[in-house]
Order: C-alpha cells, then sequence, then structure tokens
C-alpha cells in the first residue's frame, strides 16, 4: 500500500472517530500499528544502547515473524484478525 495510502487510511480512522466524538477506541483499532511502531522504536533504542545487539531479527514486527518461519500470508492473517477482533472490541464498547 505504501506511506500514501497508509496515511489517508489512518487519517480516516482518526478524524471518523473524532467526528463520532470517540477518540478513546483509536488505540483500541489501531493496536497493530501501535505494536508495529513501538518494535522499531525498541529494536533502535536497544541497538544503540547496546552497541549493536538487537532483540528482534528484524524490525518492524512482521519480518521478526517471517524470519521465524512464519509465512507472509499467515502473518497478515493473524494481523488481520486481531484487527477485526480489536474493532468488534470498540464496537461492543459503544
Amino acid at each position: 500500500m505504501g506511506d500514501t495510502g497508509s496515511l489517508a487510511l489512518g487519517g480516516f480512522v482518526a478524524s471518523s472517530a473524532f467526528m463520532m466524538q470517540m477518540p478513546i477506541f483509536i488505540p483500541i483499532i489501531g493496536f497493530i500499528y501501535m505494536v508495529e511502531v513501538l518494535s522499531v522504536i525498541i529494536q533502535v533504542t536497544y541497538f544503540k544502547r547496546t552497541g549493536g545487539k538487537r532483540i528482534f531479527k528484524m524490525a518492524p514486527i512482521h519480518h521478526h515473524f517471517e524470519l521465524c518461519g512464519w509465512s507472509e500470508t499467515r502473518v497478515v492473517a493473524v494481523f488481520s484478525i486481531t484487527t477485526a477482533i480489536l474493532c468488534l472490541v470498540a464496537y461492543l464498547g459503544l
């Protein structure tokens, strides 16, 4: 999708949450995105502080799972199912 598409989707989700006056649901719906970003922050910080050691095989975290033997299809399926479940939780929290 690239940066342009993902930024557009993120902007849509955030603006929709604010228009419906429910910004608290953004972290619930965007949990996978937060995990992806935090994995990069953790990896870079740990790498710099320890002089070259790594926590994950590769960051962002979906590449770590691929290097652990997961297929790309499995990573996408697990992340999509997790996001769908979290969206359902947010929807039920109305």
